[in-house]
């Protein structure tokens, strides 16, 4: 995967859009989670999230919070630790149990060494400067607390990358298409040890490899509309393109018997 181009990279952490469309409501977050039900192997995040935090007592704090999944899990499995979560979209935080609060990364509501562990599960990528953000959750990190962080590398779910390019090539008619919006290019798990080091003196990398295998094109094709918010960034006709992208996996599942996708995110936990 190249990088993406300066006008698609700038609108993955356009502040409007985050807020006012990408991440307005869970809709399009809860679709690309999804996707995972069919990845074997399974894993469970929230509970590695769980695991990686069984040593430490006291403040949790989620940073992009989202849908407050990983917070629910927490408070389940964990109750006696304080909870907060923080987003910058007011909308998305609507659903989500409280405590929580609207915040931007790189300006955290909270002391310097205030709380015990911090969480930056798939958002860094969003924060439109993310040295001054990683160093703001090192400011509020304790100096013997965890920054636990999680990105997609360079290489996850590439045949979707190339189903777009491929779909939005067929509707321009054009030999190929356009590059599709990649969220985590900005932050993959490649570059991340090294940006997360400038602040963490150890960081850690868990690899959660996996392969997706759907039998209709419908979870596909759900992930694909979950880019809705960019769809003006896109290059391409959007709903033509989504509905070509259709035809060409039913096509494949109907001579394969599958449509496969390969995965690869990481969880890297960080400490001094």
């Amino acid at each position: 995967m190249t990088d993406l181009p300066a006008e698609h990279a700038a609108a993955v952490s356009d502040r409007a859009i985050l807020t006012g469309s990408a991440y307005r409501t869970g809709r399009d977050l809860a679709a690309r989670q999804s996707l995972y039900q069919w990845q074997q192997p399974r894993y469970d995040l929230p509970g590695i999230v769980v695991e990686q935090l069984r040593h430490t007592h006291g403040t949790v704090v989620d940073i992009g919070c989202g849908n407050g999944k990983f917070l629910a899990r927490l408070r389940q499995d964990r109750p006696g630790l304080r909870l907060l979560g923080l987003d910058v979209s007011p909308g998305i935080l609507a659903d989500v149990a409280g405590p929580v609060a609207v915040a931007d990364a790189v300006r955290l509501p909270l002391p310097s060494a205030s709380v015990d562990a911090a969480l930056a599960l798939h958002m860094l990528y969003h924060v439109e400067d993310m040295p001054a953000g990683i160093a703001e959750l090192s400011r509020v990190v304790k100096p013997d607390g965890r920054l636990i962080v999680t990105t997609n590398s360079e290489r996850d779910k590439a045949e979707l990358a190339r189903l777009w390019e491929r779909a939005a090539a067929d509707v321009l008619g054009v030999e190929k298409g356009p590059e599709r919006i990649s969220l985590s290019a900005r932050f993959p798990l490649e570059k991340a040890v090294d940006l997360l080091g400038t602040c963490f003196g150890h960081v850690e990398t868990i690899a959660l490899p996996g392969t997706i295998t759907v039998r209709s094109p419908e979870p596909v094709v759900a992930h694909m509309k979950s880019y809705r918010a960019w769809a003006d960034r896109q290059d391409a006709p959007f709903e033509e393109t989504i509905e070509r992208a259709r035809e060409i996996v039913t096509e494949h599942i109907e001579k394969s018997g599958s449509f496969e996708i390969g995965c690869l995110s990481g969880m890297l936990v960080c400490t001094r």
